[in-house]
C-alpha cells in the first residue's frame, strides 16, 4: 500500500507547477518594440487645406481681374515699355521666367508625392472617411485607398499651382501674394513637424526626414517672392523684356562668330602630360556653368527633381531596412544556436559565443548595406552631373546642325505629335527612371559586398572558412596555362608574325601562325568563355552604372529606338531646340528691332545712317561704294545662314508645308530632291500653259 500511494504521489507531483526556482530579484525582461501612437498637430490640416484654398482662390482671382484690367492698357508694340503688361498665367515654363521658383514648385510637388506611397491618409480631407473602409473586405479597402492617392495626385499639383502664378505674372501683387502664400505654407509645415516628429510610418522620423525638401523649398520661395516684393519696379522692368531682348541671345551669336586663333596647330611640347590626364578623367564629371551657354528652364526642373528623387530613394532604402536589422540584432539571444543547430551549422560549441558571432555578422549586413545605398547615391549624383554636360553637348551640336552626334539616323529638328508627349513627360519620366535604377544599383552594390566582406575580408581576418583561395590554389595551375598562352600569342604576333618594310606591315612566318592556329584552337576556346562571362559582367555592371541616365541609350546604335528613356529624351530635345535655338531668336530679335518704330536697333542705326550723311555732305565726301559692298554682303551672308542651317530648316513654313522626309539628310537638304521638286512643278505649268495659249490662238483673227 506504501508503495501504491508512493506512485500516486509522483503521479500528482508530475502535473503539479512549483514556483521555488524563482527568486524575488528576477532578471530584467527586454524591452517590449517601442510603439508609436498616431500625432494630431495642434493645426488640423483638413482646416489648414481648406483655408489655404480659399485664400488662394481669392489670390487668383483678384490676380485675374488685374491681368483683365490691365490688359486694355498693354502697349501694341513690342518694344513698349509700359508697366501695365501682364503676361499669361500659364506661361511659367518660357525661356524669360525665373527658373529658380520653376524648380522649387516643381520640386514641392514631386516631394509632395513622394510622401505620399507610405501615408494612411493622402488626401487631408479624408481622414475620417476610411472609418468604413477599414471595416470592409481587404480588396475594396485597397481599392479605395488606391482612388484617394490618385485623387491627391491632381490635388496637389491644384494646390501649389498659385505659387507659379505669382511668380509667371511677374508683378509686384503677384509677388506680394507669392510671399504670403508661400510663408503660410512654411509656417504651417514646420508647426506641424514641431509639434508631431515622429509619425508610425515605417521609421518613426521618416515623415520628418521626407518633408525637409518641402521646407527647403518653400523657404527658398519665401527668400524669393520677399526680394522680388522689396526690388518690385526695378526687377519688374528687368523681367517684363521679352524672351527676344535677352542679352543671352547676342553673347551666344559673339562668341560663336569670335574670330579663333590663328596658331590652333599643337606641338608635342604642348601635349597633356599623365597627371593632367589622369585629373581630366573626374573633371568631366564635374558640371561647371558656360558663360555663354543658358540651360533650358525645362532640363533644369527636371535635373532637380531628378535630385530629388535621388534623395527620397535613398531615404525609403535606408529607413526600410536599417531600422529592421537594428531590431533583429537586438533580438539575437542563445535560441539562435538551436536554430542554427537545427540546419546543421555549428558556430562554435559555447552558446554566448554563437549570439556574439551571430550579432557581429548582423552588423556586417547593416554596414554592407549602407555602403550599398551610399555609393548607389554617390554614382547617381555623378551620372546626374553627367547628364548636364551631355545636354549642354548635344543641345550645342544641334544648335550647329550636327544632328549625328545623337541620332543615327534622318530627323527633322522641328515639333511632332510624339516630341510633345515627350517633352511633356520628360521630368516626371526621369524621376521614375531615377528611382527604379537607384533601387536596383543598390541591390547589386549590396550583394557585391556581401560576397567582397563574406569570402574575402572575413576570411582572410580569422584565418578560416577561406573558400575563396581554396578554389583558386587548387585551380592555379589552369589559370597560369591560360596566361601563359594568351601572353605567348600577344608576344608571337608583335615579334615574330608582323613584318615592317618601308613604313608599311604585312603578315610574316605563315606557316608557323597557321599551326599555332590549330595548336592552340582548345586553349582559345575556354579563354573565350571567360571572355564571354567577363563580357556579360561588365555589360551588366554598365548597364546597371547607366540606368538611371536618360541621356544615353543602353541599346546598340541601331536599336536605339526600342530604348523608351533614350526615345523620350531624344524627341523632347528636338522641341527644345526647335524652340529655342539662341540663332535663331537673336536674328528674330534684330528683325523686329529694325522693324519696330523706335526700337533700340533701329534707333542707333537710323541715328548712324543720318550723322553719316550730314557729315558726308557738309565734307563733301562721295558715298563710299566699298562700304556699301560690305554691308551688302554681310547681309547676304546673314540670309544664306538662315536659308542654310540645318537645325533651322523645320522653323520655316515653305519647308513645313512642302518638303518631305525624304528631301532632308539629318537637317540637311538634299539638293537632288529639290531638283527634283522643281522639275515636278514645271512639268505640272507647261500643260496648264498650253490651253492658254491655245485659246489665244483660236481668238485672233
Amino acid at each position: 500500500p506504501d508503495r501504491a500511494a508512493a506512485m500516486n504521489q509522483s503521479q500528482v507531483d508530475a502535473y503539479e507547477y512549483s514556483y521555488y526556482d524563482y527568486t524575488d530579484e528576477a532578471e530584467p525582461t527586454t524591452r517590449p518594440k517601442e510603439v508609436i501612437l498616431p500625432c494630431d498637430p495642434t493645426v488640423d490640416d483638413a482646416l489648414f487645406h481648406t483655408c489655404v484654398l480659399s485664400l488662394s482662390l481669392v489670390m487668383v482671382l483678384i490676380l485675374a481681374v488685374l491681368c483683365r484690367k490691365n490688359k486694355l492698357c498693354q502697349g501694341f508694340t513690342r518694344g513698349s515699355s509700359s508697366v501695365f503688361s501682364c503676361r499669361s498665367p500659364a506661361n511659367f515654363l518660357d525661356q524669360s521666367q525665373n527658373k529658380g521658383a520653376a524648380m522649387a514648385v516643381f520640386g514641392l510637388v514631386f516631394s509632395k508625392l513622394a510622401t505620399l506611397t507610405v501615408a494612411p491618409d493622402p488626401l487631408p480631407f479624408c481622414k475620417d472617411t476610411p472609418a468604413e473602409i477599414k471595416g470592409a473586405a481587404p480588396l475594396r479597402t485597397a481599392s479605395s485607398a488606391g482612388y484617394m492617392k490618385v485623387a491627391a495626385i491632381f490635388y496637389y499639383p491644384l494646390l501649389f499651382y498659385p505659387l507659379l502664378l505669382c511668380n509667371t505674372l511677374q508683378r509686384k501683387v503677384g509677388y506680394v501674394f507669392g510671399t504670403l502664400l508661400s510663408f503660410t505654407h512654411l509656417v504651417v509645415l514646420l508647426w506641424q513637424k514641431v509639434d508631431c516628429p515622429r509619425t508610425p510610418e515605417i521609421y518613426k522620423y521618416y515623415s520628418l526626414l521626407a518633408s525637409l525638401p518641402q521646407l527647403a523649398c518653400l523657404a527658398f520661395l519665401c527668400v524669393q517672392f520677399l526680394l522680388l516684393s522689396i526690388k518690385g519696379p526695378k526687377t519688374e522692368e528687368v523681367h517684363l523684356k521679352q524672351d527676344l531682348d535677352s542679352s543671352y541671345y547676342s553673347d551666344y551669336m559673339k562668341s560663336l562668330l569670335k574670330k579663333r586663333s590663328s596658331n590652333s596647330s599643337s606641338s608635342p611640347a604642348d601635349e597633356p602630360s599623365l597627371a593632367e590626364r589622369i585629373l581630366e578623367l573626374p573633371r568631366s564629371y564635374i558640371y561647371l556653368p558656360d558663360k555663354v551657354f543658358r540651360f533650358p528652364l525645362k532640363l533644369a526642373v527636371s535635373a532637380f527633381v531628378a535630385f530629388l528623387a535621388i534623395y527620397h530613394t535613398a531615404l525609403l532604402l535606408v529607413v526600410t531596412v536599417v531600422p529592421t536589422l537594428h531590431i533583429v540584432r537586438a533580438g539575437i539571444d542563445e535560441n539562435i544556436a538551436f536554430l542554427l543547430l537545427s540546419f546543421g551549422i555549428v558556430l562554435s560549441e559555447d552558446r554566448m559565443e554563437v549570439v556574439q558571432i551571430v550579432t557581429f555578422y548582423t552588423w556586417l549586413l547593416e554596414v554592407c548595406y549602407l555602403c550599398a545605398a551610399t555609393l548607389s547615391c554617390l554614382v547617381h549624383l555623378i551620372m546626374l552631373m553627367k547628364s548636364m554636360i551631355l545636354h549642354r553637348s548635344n543641345l550645342k551640336g544641334l544648335y550647329k546642325g550636327d544632328v549625328y552626334s545623337l541620332y543615327n539616323s534622318q530627323k527633322t529638328i522641328s515639333p511632332s505629335k510624339p516630341g510633345i508627349v515627350c517633352w511633356m513627360g520628360l521630368t516626371g519620366y526621369q524621376a521614375a527612371v531615377v528611382s527604379l535604377g537607384m533601387a536596383i544599383q543598390t541591390v547589386v552594390f549590396f550583394i557585391c559586398f556581401l560576397f567582397l566582406v563574406f569570402l574575402v575580408i572575413v576570411p582572410v581576418f580569422y584565418r578560416r572558412n577561406l573558400i575563396v583561395f581554396e578554389v583558386v590554389e587548387q585551380s592555379w595551375p589552369a589559370w597560369v596555362t591560360l596566361l601563359l598562352v594568351t601572353a605567348l600569342q600577344h608576344v608571337l604576333a608583335k615579334f615574330a608574325f608582323i613584318k615592317k618594310e618601308a613604313g608599311t606591315r604585312d603578315l610574316n612566318n605563315r606557316d608557323s601562325l597557321f599551326l599555332l592556329t590549330y595548336l592552340l584552337f582548345l586553349i582559345n576556346t575556354v579563354v573565350g568563355l571567360i571572355a564571354a562571362i567577363w563580357r556579360m559582367v561588365i555589360t551588366a555592371l554598365y548597364n546597371i552604372l547607366h540606368l538611371g541616365r536618360i541621356d544615353i541609350s543602353l541599346l546598340h546604335r541601331s536599336a536605339e529606338a526600342y530604348d523608351p528613356a533614350f526615345r523620350y529624351y531624344t524627341h523632347s530635345l528636338k522641341v527644345e531646340v526647335s524652340q529655342s535655338h539662341p540663332v535663331m531668336k537673336a536674328f528674330c530679335g534684330l528683325l523686329l528691332d529694325l522693324m519696330v518704330e523706335g526700337g533700340p536697333v533701329g534707333r542707333r542705326i537710323r541715328d548712324a545712317e543720318e550723322g553719316s550723311d550730314l557729315l558726308k555732305r557738309r565734307s563733301g565726301i562721295q558715298p563710299n561704294k566699298a562700304t556699301s559692298r560690305r554691308r551688302i554682303r554681310s547681309r547676304w551672308q546673314l540670309l544664306y545662314t538662315l536659308v542654310n542651317n540645318p537645325s533651322l530648316l523645320g522653323s520655316r513654313k515653305h519647308f513645313q508645308t512642302l518638303q518631305t522626309s525624304e528631301s532632308i539628310l539629318n537637317g540637311t537638304p538634299n539638293r537632288e530632291s529639290k531638283k527634283e521638286a522643281a522639275e515636278a512643278a514645271a512639268e505640272a505649268a507647261e500643260p496648264a500653259e498650253a490651253p492658254s495659249s491655245q485659246e489665244k490662238g483660236e481668238g485672233d483673227p
